[in-house]
């Protein structure tokens, strides 16, 4: 591209005379497309859309815990309320649900959360669960996936068994996130019935994704024409599942020998650069094999422990989990917003989509509720383990956030109707954990003081 040479400039011209600046403003935030033809730097509408974000999550999600809840329930809640405001007709940010690169910022969001979740638990830990956690994980697997798949198939027929089975798979999910600051505030979280709820949830996880891994590959291989033999859905399986035990073992071997070696570098960040390596390694390993990254982003997390970190904070640097925090203070907001904003309020209007919404809730609670039949040790509490399973929180909007991008024939698996009923699902099991949660101890303390 040419350039015309600049003109001298005159001491005392007149300045060109411009728009007023708050003009401008107001023109860009009203229109970003405007903003955008006038050859504005393609950056400045993602500027735009971050700030809106971000200061609204922010709003949101000190409202909610100001009021008791999680914060990412008021930032799905903030993102619905954004997504819907042209119902009110108001359209100045409708630009914020189809900007392709707040979309890719929203998905990296979700693979730093799950590799920020998997290093928050360890191998170790998993191996030291007793029978309960594990019993009640499996349970609170099997029975949700079941009975999302009958609610499915009862309520909307039509749509098919992958889209049933993908139901299932998602009332599966659990985040333990919720409970565990329940417990901490009430001072239970070294209680026996706390050590089974966070043991059976880091085996929940873990299941919880093989099974959407496996959901999803049957539907990518439907979508292909893959032929759904056994032998094919057995294959599907032994890859989730092998790429799971092949790369935390792989992980496991090799992770200590890094992170000494990485340990004599001198220069800064060098834990966070080579941790968020690993995790966009694994991620990519598990997109490579046709599952879904966030799946390698866990494995990832989940095979570093402490004991890896620790020749960078004996010389006086933060642990990892520290230095994620504000990657995922940035990126894991704009993806719980953009989730809220895939919320269709309109959709509400259509029939059965409440009672779907109704019945799906009442499923992933029942569901949950069979986690209790899982405790064999003597002396717990078998429904406040039940109810701290409940919750699905940040982990079930994952899950369906994986259904807004699976397409079968062309179109998506999940119609916004069936997403938002799922969204109702995810809200209300996250909103009734905590009183329920705190009922269930009261209730076990005044039977021991009894």
């Amino acid at each position: 591209m040419a350039f015309a040479a600049p003109r001298p400039l005159r001491r005392f011209a007149a300045p060109p005379r411009r728009a007023p600046r708050a003009a401008l403003a107001a023109v860009a935030v009203a229109l970003p497309a405007t903003a955008l033809a006038t050859g504005q730097d393609p950056v400045t509408p993602v500027l735009l859309a971050l700030a809106v974000i971000l200061g609204a999550a922010k709003l949101g999600g000190e409202a909610a815990v100001r009021l008791g809840q999680p914060a990412v329930l008021g930032e799905l809640l903030v993102g619905i309320l954004l997504g819907n405001l042209g119902l009110l007709g108001f359209h100045g940010l409708d630009f914020l649900r189809g900007d392709p690169t707040v979309d890719m910022l929203a998905r990296l969001g979700v693979v730093v959360l799950l590799f920020e979740v998997g290093v928050e638990s360890t191998v170790g830990e998993m191996a030291r669960v007793g029978a309960s956690a594990a019993l009640a994980a499996v349970l609170g697997v099997v029975a949700p996936f079941a009975l999302g798949w009958g609610v499915g198939a009862w309520l909307v027929p039509a749509a098919g068994p992958y889209v049933h089975a993908f139901l299932g798979a998602t009332l599966a999910a659990t985040s333990v996130g919720i409970t565990a600051r329940v417990l901490q505030d009430l001072d239970r979280s070294r209680s026996p019935e706390a050590r089974i709820i966070l043991g059976a949830a880091v085996i929940d996880d873990v299941l919880g994704l093989v099974v959407l891994a496996v959901v999803a590959g049957i539907i990518s291989a439907a979508d292909t024409g893959g032929a759904l033999a056994p032998a094919s859905i057995a294959a599907i399986v032994a890859k989730a599942v092998g790429f799971l035990a092949v790369t935390i073992a792989v992980g496991v071997a090799t992770a200590p020998a890094a992170f000494r070696a990485a340990a004599s570098f001198r220069g800064r960040w060098t834990l966070l650069s080579l941790g968020l390596a690993l995790a966009f390694a694994f991620a990519w390993l598990a997109g490579q094999m046709g599952l879904a990254p966030i799946i390698g982003a866990f494995a990832a997390g989940l095979v570093l422990e402490p004991r890896h970190f620790q020749p960078f904070t004996e010389r006086g640097e933060r642990s990892l989990e520290d230095l994620l925090h504000p990657i995922s203070a940035f990126l894991v907001p704009v993806f719980f917003v953009v989730t809220g904003m895939a919320t269709d309020l309109a959709s509400f209007a259509g029939p059965g989509v409440l009672g779907l919404a109704a019945a799906l809730t009442a499923a992933g609670v029942l569901g949950k509720l069979a986690c209790g039949l899982g405790v064999v040790q003597p002396g717990v509490d078998r429904l406040t383990v039940a109810l701290g399973m409940v919750p699905r929180g940040e982990v079930g909007l994952i899950f369906a956030g994986v259904g807004l991008t699976l397409e079968l024939g062309g179109r998506p698996i999940l119609d916004p109707g069936t997403y938002s009923a799922l969204v109702i699902l995810v809200v209300t099991t996250t909103l009734v954990t905590p009183p329920a949660l705190r009922w269930s101890i009261a209730r076990r303390e005044r039977r021991d003081r009894a």
